[in-house]
């Protein structure tokens, strides 16, 4: 088994669910009482959301690319950078290092195509859904993304920071994000990628009319099928 290093605290919250996904499925697969080998670094985020904030991604990729390279230090055969919205500065996060990087996007375009949809929503911080160095991603893949208006994207990113990174979870945000689907659907959306690491801490399947991409879980199911490719 490989170790998987996770490239964490971006929230924690969403990092957590990845430790606990890891495991899951590691034992899933394996049984018994297998778990996944991994390790962490797990930043301070209020430091990376300055940056955020500020446009200093240079510098927010100088921090993650050294905790990257802790993390290869530590023994990590692969990285996970735990959150959708820094892999902006994936490729300079992996030159970091000599071991691969599982790209969020590349796993969660895998996914949808897999599943014979080409349109999809996508939700996210701002960041993620008005930029285009996932968008772009994705649409690299052959696929056709859609993103909420200027309300529903300001409604997605503010749930995000102000609740779900803090671990708060309210039934009117869930029918607001219900809403902002619903408007996707409406556009053409055959699908929604849930395109930030804590939006599966609010929306799950049943909140969809079309299928919903869970890209924490694929990220996941993604690093452990590597974990585990030369395992008997």
């Amino acid at each position: 088994m490989k170790t998987i290093g996770l490239l964490g605290g971006m929230s924690w919250e969403s990092t957590a669910e990845y430790y606990r996904l890891l495991n899951q499925l590691t034992r899933e697969r394996l049984g018994g009482l297998h778990s996944s080998k991994c390790v962490l670094y797990s930043v301070d985020f209020a430091e990376i959301e300055r940056l955020q904030v500020e446009g200093r991604w240079e510098q927010a990729a100088q921090v993650l690319a050294e905790a990257a390279r802790a993390l290869e230090s530590a023994g990590a055969d692969m990285l996970v950078l735990c959150t959708n919205t820094m892999h902006k500065v994936a490729d300079e996060v992996s030159a970091a290092v000599t071991v691969p990087l599982v790209h969020l996007a590349d796993t969660t375009a895998d996914a949808v195509r897999s599943s014979g949809l080409r349109r999809v929503g996508l939700l996210g911080t701002a960041f993620t859904m008005e930029q285009d160095f996932y968008r772009g991603r994705l649409e690299n893949h052959g696929l056709d993304v859609l993103v909420p208006d200027a309300a529903g994207r300001k409604t997605v990113h503010r749930v995000i920071y102000e609740e779900l990174c803090q671990g708060i979870v309210h039934e009117t945000s869930r029918q607001a994000y219900m809403a902002v689907i619903s408007d996707l659907v409406a556009a053409g959306a055959e699908g929604i990628v849930l395109g930030c690491t804590e939006i599966e801490l609010l929306i799950e399947p049943e909140h969809s009319p079309v299928p919903v991409f869970p890209t924490t879980r694929l990220h996941a199911e993604a690093a452990v099928t590597r974990a585990l490719a030369d395992a008997p």
